[in-house]
């Protein structure tokens, strides 16, 4: 019984003792309880699997797509290590493809996922050789209870030099460890060539160190070679010729480098900024695919090779940070337009320009250190530009976009126009410097008034567009007062000479018929005798009958005044089609008439609302036109000296006379009778026919004062309110900042069309208060107008890359198109923020593929480098393309063995063999570095 309870103590004893043998870790050492806390993490990753992980808080990395991290904190005793896994949602991709956005870990060692275990300490990495041995050996005791098979890196040294030791369990009896250092400095020349970097490669595994100077090692490579431009940047243009420039610029009075060329010079805004250019220059990347290497000869040939023998290029532009920065530091037609805006919302605090010129109404010191006006050299320079060398005058629609009338501003080659863009870069363009350019401004058109001489950028001729702001139609306006009052003058002088031939110089351009006007003496097309009405009123009748075509020659003309029965005829233009006179049987004739008086836009509504305010708006407008309608009747009644007032209604208004039937026009008497208004007593119009004398245009006095119409609209000028110049120099700024960067040349870009149009079209509507007057002090619209501002500045941005990549790749668009295709669906996210909410914190990295036939065209982007650029260094590689060594060289060496090889084709464990045929990768090495530092990363596979 004794010895049976004894033997039955002794049996749970021994259970006892195995329960606490495989569970209780209380009496394990901290190394032990390290080991288990990896292994219970990695047991927990690969369980979860990516997607889990994914779900878990695993970080995307930035420079991939595919590659994310997940991250634990482990302890061992009074250390803290983290241990990091990496992994990607699709693994089926190729490591050795260099297309794409490796891990440096990856590109090492040819691994997909893998394990990174650091010390939480300053450097991240183990200093101590035993603890980073130590380190190693837990992570892989630890992954191998668990059954991974990820290889795991310990960051060793120091971080400099980016140096790693690893090791992997390939499952079965292989084992691969890795090791990879860099030197910073000091490069043997030995490994500065192919040549060297493969004997070091052929050393690891050769047996004695004449093996490799002996036999030949079947040794695969496969390499790719980084080059670079020469950068973009501005103060890097010209380094070539940077001592002729100085000698150049020392000649000149003002130090100045006018013959340095910029990007930029052939692009519509070089005329009043010049633009960073958004490509810095490129990176090309070549390729040469896996091929087998026996002998160091063959490697000093390749080192000889043409880049233009790699089987892929890469493409990769180099962009401005400043393309897409949120700093807002970017100088364009975008930023001087805020600035514009901040003095719109300034200009409600005075009633006169004048008011900001001076000192003391700009309030605090602030303030007045903020609007700082150039000096008058400046000034002076600005008008000479404005004024002096622009007499001749320009084409209005050039460069016009199709939307571009929609916003009520004045054309891009327009005097006002001009002035506008001009004030963006005056000063810092404060409500002050724009006062004071404004004053100085309508100074010089008043001289201009004054001399009549013309006025530059404006026409001088021609109808006024109702269409463009109230200023352009005013200066226009005035252009045309001072051609008349030049014409007025030198008539008065051809009096003073003859007073024999008075109207022998009578300039023709005075009269019309109908709405166009012409030359009597070329009158050879049809005509209806119309003439542009300056305004149609309601009750007013604006059809005529047409005449039929006028065909005679002047001579003929002139016969039919001097013949028998039409001799006291006077400037008439011919008869009107079979027309007949009422009191007689002669023929009606059209005269010719006076021009109709030139209206603005103010003067239009001023007529309007007096119209408005009568009743009896027929009488009332007859009235306001009495000027023109007595010049009309005069002038008809010296054509016609038996005419009727009925018969100047038919040719005038023919819808105010009622035919009775359908008689033919060559009917004598015509059977009619004038329409119940014009029949009405107390008539206006018969009122203003008979006391209408008989008098051809060319004796009538001018329907348009030039001097008191051009006295008004300098008055106009100088009292015009701080927030309506404001407003119209907004718009038309707008405008003419958009007409500008739609001229830009940017080829065949569908989405560059597509934005322009938007922009078009957000600017009609949000300067649509502007244009009606509808902006008050501290109003919302001034927050609409900013943002239209970055707007602007987007598309902006975009132009000028799109006009930077077509300059370059003239000859390859495909190229030019792929990159701003890329390009513009990265920033397109960014469209509708401000500059202080664009994301910066990913970066645009596209890689294009180049067709052969196009590279050629990036080849020659690679200009021969000059022997005085600094940058410039004794040339210690090879490979060079147009005399430029690789910015970055990159090897991948690596030997495989068969199964047949003795070393490898011992029984494994469990009796299992390795197939014959099977090409196990022994030894690999990654070679990074250029003839200043070299990183290099070996990968062995050992049989234990």
């Amino acid at each position: 019984m004794a010895s049976t309870s004894k033997a039955n103590l002794t049996e749970d004893d021994e259970e006892e003792e195995e329960i606490e043998h495989f569970d209780d870790f209380t009496l394990a050492s901290s190394w032990e309880r390290f080991i288990s806390e990896i292994e219970a993490t990695c047991r927990q990753w690969s369980a979860d699997g990516p997607k889990n992980l994914l779900e878990k808080g695993a970080v995307h990395l930035d420079y991939s797509n595919k590659m994310y991290r997940i991250k634990s904190e482990l302890k061992d005793a009074t250390k803290i290590y983290s241990m990091e896994y990496y992994f990607g949602i699709d693994n089926n991709g190729n490591i050795s493809d260099w297309n794409c956005t490796l891990h440096d870990l990856q590109l090492c060692f040819g691994v997909k996922e893998f394990l990174v275990i650091s010390p939480q300490s300053a450097s991240g990495v183990v200093l101590d050789a035993p603890e980073s041995s130590k380190l190693l050996s837990a992570v892989a005791i630890a992954l191998s209870n668990c059954s991974c098979l990820w290889p795991a890196f310990v960051p060793v040294h120091d971080p400099s030099r980016k140096a790693f030791i690893g090791i992997q369990n390939m499952g079965t009896i292989f084992t691969r460890r890795f090791e990879a250092d860099r030197i910073g400095s000091q490069v043997p020349v030995k490994f500065m060539h192919l040549e060297g970097l493969y004997e070091l490669f052929v050393s690891k595994f050769a047996y004695w160190t004449s093996d490799h100077l002996t036999h030949l090692f079947k040794v695969y490579l496969m390499m790719k070679l980084t080059y670079r431009t020469l950068p973009n940047d501005d103060e890097n243009d010209g380094i070539q010729d940077a001592d002729a420039e100085n000698a150049e610029s020392e000649k000149m009075p003002d130090g100045g480098n006018h013959n340095r060329k910029h990007w930029d010079d052939d692009c519509p805004w070089s005329e009043w900024y010049s633009a960073e250019d958004p490509v810095k220059g490129f990176d090309l990347v070549t390729t040469w695919s896996e091929k087998v290497i026996e002998s160091s000869l063959e490697m000093a040939e390749m080192e000889n090779a043409s880049p233009h023998e790699a089987e892929k290029w890469i493409l990769t532009p180099n962009l401005s940070p400043n393309l897409d920065s949120s700093k807002g530091d970017r100088i364009g037609f975008a930023s001087q337009l805020q600035l514009l805006v901040s003095a719109l919302d300034m200009s409600f605090e005075a009633q006169f320009m004048e008011d900001f010129v001076s000192d003391e109404n700009l309030g605090s010191d602030n303030l007045k250190s903020s609007m700082v006006i150039p000096p008058p050299t400046v000034l002076d320079r600005v008008l000479k530009d404005l004024l002096l060398e622009g007499r001749q005058f320009p084409d209005f629609a050039k460069g016009k976009h199709k939307r571009s009338q929609a916003i009520k501003g004045a054309p891009l080659e327009s005097l006002f126009a001009q002035f506008c863009l001009h004030s963006l870069w005056f000063g810092n363009c404060s409500i002050r410097a724009i006062a004071v350019l404004w004053v100085e401004f309508v100074r010089e058109i008043r001289w201009y008034w004054e001399e009549s001489q013309p006025l530059p950028k404006m026409p001088a001729h021609g109808s006024i567009d109702l269409a463009t702001c109230l200023i352009n139609q005013k200066l226009q306006m005035l252009a045309i007062c001072i051609e008349k009052k030049r014409e007025l003058n030198e008539e008065f002088q051809d009096c003073l000479g003859s007073n024999d031939d008075v109207f022998a110089h009578m300039e023709v351009e005075d009269i019309q018929v109908g709405e166009e006007s012409t030359s009597f003496l070329t009158q050879s097309q049809d005509f209806d005798g119309k003439r542009d009405s300056p305004l149609i009123l309601e009750g007013f009748n604006e059809s005529r009958t047409s005449i039929s075509k006028f065909s005679t020659n002047s001579q003929d003309v002139y016969s039919a005044d001097k013949s028998t029965s039409d001799s006291k005829r006077r400037g008439s233009a011919g008869p009107v089609g079979s027309m007949k006179l009422l009191n007689s049987c002669q023929s009606l004739h059209a005269p010719f008439t006076q021009n109709a008086p030139l209206m603005t836009e103010d003067m239009h509504e001023e007529r309007l609302r007096a119209v408005e305010a009568f009743g009896d708006s027929f009488n009332f407008s007859a009235q306001l036109e009495r000027e023109t309608l007595s010049s009309d009747m005069s002038a008809f009644k010296a054509a016609n000296s038996d005419a009727a007032f009925e018969d100047f209604i038919r040719w005038h208004s023919p819808g105010d006379w009622e035919n009775d039937g359908s008689e033919a026009n060559d009917e004598w008497p015509p059977r009619g009778k004038l329409s119940q208004r014009m029949s009405g007593p107390g008539n206006s119009w018969r009122k203003i026919w008979n006391d209408a004398p008989s008098l051809p245009a060319y004796e009538q006095k001018p329907l348009l004062d030039p001097n008191r119409e051009g006295e008004k609209i300098l008055h106009y000028l100088e009292t015009v309110r701080p927030h309506q110049l404001l407003e119209q120099m907004v718009c038309t700024a707008f405008r003419a900042s958009a007409d500008t960067l739609h001229q830009t040349n940017f080829g065949s870009l569908k989405q560059m069309t597509t934005k322009m149009d938007q922009l078009y079209h957000t600017m009609a509507s949000t300067l649509r208060p502007l244009q009606a007057n509808l902006l008050s002090g501290n109003s919302e619209k001034i927050g609409d107008l900013k943002r239209l501002c970055v707007a602007l500045e987007h598309v902006e941005k975009l132009l000028t890359l799109a006009a930077s990549l077509r300059h370059k790749f003239i000859q390859a668009p495909r190229v030019y198109e792929a990159i701003f295709s890329d390009y513009y669906d990265f920033y397109l996210p960014n469209m509708g923020k401000g500059s202080a909410d664009v994301d910066i914190q990913k970066e645009f990295d596209l890689k294009l593929q180049l067709k052969m036939n196009e590279r050629q065209v990036v080849s020659n982007m690679f200009t021969p480098p000059t022997a005085n650029q600094s940058w410039r260094k004794v040339l210690s590689m090879g490979n060079l393309l147009n005399g430029h060594e690789p910015i970055l060289r990159q090897i991948v060496f690596s030997k495989r063995d068969s199964g047949s090889d003795c070393h490898y084709a011992v029984s494994t464990r469990g009796g299992l063999h390795m197939d014959d045929q099977q090409e196990i990768e022994t030894y690999r090495m990654y070679v990074c570095g250029t003839s200043n530092d070299l990183r290099v990363a070996l990968c062995v596979t050992s049989y234990d």
